[in-house]
């Protein structure tokens, strides 16, 4: 919930209509994206000139409006939060989703084992579309035993939880020794207290619970992520097509479709 009045959404790309004047590297007619702001569900708004990235003519404006906040976010997983790389094991939930497929195929390009999590056998197919090794569909699958197995009975070296719920609890059990969460949504409702035992010593997971807004605050930081995202969706990382496209208006619908999971990939709203 926000305090009202409020203009919901956290990314977009638009067409710069007017620039202040202390602000560089910009021109009116110049094609941007943005995110890490409220106010992505409008028509026209208000930028600092730092969060406008500029969107190189081969980048389509769509793929990046549905997927520039969500590759923000995989790349502060993978670089920041936890070292992707050649041989490492990773787990991502809801891996046919807007921010899992990102995740699955960034994470295949630098070289990681991917097992991904889908409700259906249907997602399921997208989550292997998108390169994931191994899937384990349906929401009643026996996650921990189906994780331990693929892996050797070891765990994975890193899992990513955007479900929360008590998703969280069962994920920290498919984890190996040393090995690290990350905690970066709830759409399945609030998450119940974690005890500081139930991460370790026997354990010894460390859980994080980082914030994408906190990481595009830090203008520096902000402009590396974007760069390396335009060069994700230049190289085909982030799959530039749109799962469904809704008016701006049916905003409302495009919300309940969201929370039902009846959405596969990236949803944009069109003005």
């Amino acid at each position: 919930p926000l305090p009202l009045p409020a203009v919901l959404g956290v990314e977009a790309t638009g067409i710069v209509e007017a620039v202040g004047e202390a602000v560089h590297g910009l021109k009116v007619g110049d094609r941007i994206a943005y995110a890490g702001l409220p106010g992505g569900y409008a028509t026209r708004r208000v930028l600092p000139g730092w969060r406008a990235v500029p969107l190189p003519d081969d980048i389509d404006a769509k793929a990046a409006a549905g997927g520039f906040l969500r590759a923000l976010t995989a790349h502060m997983l993978l670089t920041r939060v936890f070292a992707a790389g050649p041989g490492k094991t990773l787990l991502v939930h809801a891996a046919a989703g807007g921010l899992g497929s990102i995740l699955t195929r960034w994470a295949r390009r630098s070289g990681c084992i991917v097992i991904g999590t889908a409700g259906s056998p249907d997602k399921a197919e997208i989550a292997r579309a998108n390169g994931a090794d191994h899937v384990i569909a349906g929401r009643d699958a026996d996650l921990v035993g189906e994780t331990r197995r693929l892996t050797g009975g070891t765990g994975v070296d890193f899992a990513i939880d955007g479900i929360g719920g008590t998703m969280l609890a069962r994920t920290l059990d498919c984890v190996r020794k040393f090995g690290t969460v990350a905690s970066v949504g709830q759409a399945a409702g609030p998450i119940p207290p974690i005890r500081a035992e139930d991460l370790g010593p026997i354990r010894s997971i460390a859980l994080a619970r980082p914030s994408v807004m906190a990481y595009a605050a830090e203008p520096e930081t902000y402009r590396a992520a974007s760069e390396a995202v335009i060069g994700a969706l230049r190289d085909g990382t982030i799959d530039g097509r749109i799962g469904r496209e809704y008016r701006l208006e049916d905003a409302p619908r495009a919300q309940r479709d969201l929370e039902t999971g009846a959405t596969a990939g990236c949803s944009i709203l069109v003005p």
